[in-house]
């Protein structure tokens, strides 16, 4: 198993990695296989039945084959980990609500990050953010990595969207520490709707810079004027990020999340892997 010392992230020594079977699963699986060798970390890998009344009409026969398809998927993640290496256990759960279902997991095995696609299985043009991932987003009790079905984390340009909250400035804390242990560039963004908040996104990107300073790192800023969630995309499509890494809430203050704003349209909307902190 590769050395901890190249792990992303400090303190990661459990992983919950949610499967729904779907092909939009597969970049989820690949980073937490990924994760769970780099950084030694016990994964769970919990795939959720859905409840559903139908299924009564259906009848058993339905519902018996497609827990046997859950099981089948579980199985084969679970083999296909263990020859890496990779300390792994399975969880089949039946619920009517899976994002509860996956946050209450991640409370009941103190979850260091949750892992998830960003798509489900009703098809390509459905984003499962508003479903399920936004509220696993919301509600998580941990970090929250969400992966597109291409994307990878190569750790070559990480992009810190920042608001100025404390939320925003523990994102910024998070992504400089993976730059730092994985040599990555490091590009701060506030946008700005207007020309007359120039000055705060200044003071924003300027606290990104400190931070990184004080570890001996360069970061390149940006003040865009625009729509932030727009701004955030065609830096990250423009520059190569391959990771964006963004606070759960915005200014407005922990009672109200930032989702609905710039980082759920960012979720929805991004070609790299986001991680909500």
């Amino acid at each position: 198993m590769a050395s901890s010392e190249f792990c992303p992230l400090s303190k990661l020594e459990k992983l919950l990695l949610a499967t729904d079977r779907s092909v939009f699963s597969e970049g989820a699986v690949e980073e937490a296989l990924n994760f769970a060798k780099h950084c030694s970390s016990k994964l769970y890998v919990l795939s959720v039945l859905e409840s559903n009344p139908e299924y009564e009409t259906i009848g058993a026969d339905f519902f018996k084959k497609e827990e046997e398809e859950i099981l089948h998927h579980l199985e084969s993640i679970k083999n296909r980990m263990q020859q890496q290496g990779v300390r792994v256990e399975t969880i089949l759960r039946e619920a009517d609500d899976p994002a509860q279902i996956i946050v209450d997991e991640a409370v009941e095995k103190a979850a260091d990050m949750i892992i998830m696609g960003r798509r489900g299985r009703t098809g390509v043009l459905k984003v499962l953010m508003g479903k399920v991932a936004a509220k696993v987003v919301g509600n998580s009790p941990c970090k929250v990595l969400i992966v597109p079905k291409a994307a990878r984390i190569g750790y070559k340009n990480i992009l810190i969207a920042t608001d100025g909250s404390l939320n925003s400035m523990s994102a910024a804390s998070e992504a400089i520490g993976i730059a730092k242990r994985r040599g990555c560039n490091i590009i701060a963004l506030s946008a700005s709707s207007s020309g007359l908040d120039l000055a705060e996104a200044s003071a924003n990107v300027s606290k990104v810079v400190e931070m990184a300073h004080s570890e001996r790192l360069e970061v390149a800023v940006l003040t865009p004027i625009g729509k932030p969630h727009e701004a955030i995309l065609e830096t990250a499509s423009g520059r190569g990020v391959d990771l964006i890494v963004m606070g759960r809430y915005g200014k407005a203050g922990l009672k109200k999340l930032f989702m609905g704003s710039a980082t759920e349209k960012v979720i929805g909307l991004s070609g790299c892997a986001i991680l909500v902190v």
